[in-house]
């Protein structure tokens, strides 16, 4: 997918793309190349790829009927900024906050947010674990997102503390997706959270498998989630 097919698959997923949007997303990729140099950001760096991989995979959550284009959105480890900030260039009404425990990434997400000029965006470098215990975050959010970061147990644990009662957790996953839902049916009933009908799909030209995972939050996350940093990691639910 080349950056001049990118505004023509989108159209296909009722995406478009003013002439300002293309020229964040070339800016986007020019700088993921340049940092990626200096730390490991990603290891897809060819410029079709990192549109077809990245930019377009991310945007495929906005053809989920619980997607919210103007509501609040936190992204859990979103490494170099997706679902996120492709999700924001596209919606720039869209409140997003990320939270990553990696400072250096945090430093390229701030570089990105400046030079893109993306207003409504919270950057925030801690622990899911530790920041899901402040009030001001706890049961906050419209939606949470994660993509390519943990199991799905272990993902309910850490975003769903996040979203409000009546929010959604969304989870970008790849073929193994379905097969994770069935691993996270007890966290499911301890997170107080339902799992919608998984969406499938395939990446347009290179045609590998997506799932994406939508859990309803039905009541306030119990106290005792999530547990204690590295917890869900090592002993998922």
């Amino acid at each position: 997918m080349s950056k001049e097919t990118f505004p023509e698959w989108l159209e296909a997923i009722h995406i478009s793309l003013d002439d300002k949007q293309k020229k964040q997303f070339e800016q986007y990729y020019q700088l993921l190349v340049e940092w990626n140099e200096r730390m490991n950001l990603t290891g897809i760096t060819e410029e079709g790829e990192v549109y077809e991989k990245h930019f377009y995979d991310s945007l495929t959550g906005a053809s989920l009927e619980a997607f919210k284009a103007e509501g609040s959105l936190i992204d859990v480890g979103s490494g170099a900024g997706f679902p996120s900030l492709p999700l924001k260039i596209c919606f720039p009404e869209l409140q997003v906050t990320i939270v990553d425990s990696l400072k250096k990434r945090i430093g390229f997400l701030e570089e990105i947010v400046s030079e893109l000029g993306l207003e409504g965006v919270t950057l925030i470098h801690d622990r899911a674990e530790q920041l899901a215990r402040q009030k001001t975050y706890r049961d906050q959010f419209d939606a949470a997102s994660a993509r390519a970061v943990a199991k799905l147990p272990v993902l309910l644990e850490l975003c769903l503390p996040f979203v409000k009662p009546g929010g959604v957790f969304i989870a970008w996953k790849g073929a193994s997706g379905e097969e994770e839902l069935h691993e996270a049916e007890n966290a499911l009933v301890r997170l107080e959270a339902e799992a919608a009908a998984p969406k499938k799909m395939k990446l347009p030209e290179e045609q590998s498998e997506r799932v994406l995972l939508t859990f309803e939050k039905k009541k306030k996350t119990p106290k005792a989630y999530p547990r204690k940093p590295g917890t869900p990691a090592k002993n998922p639910l």
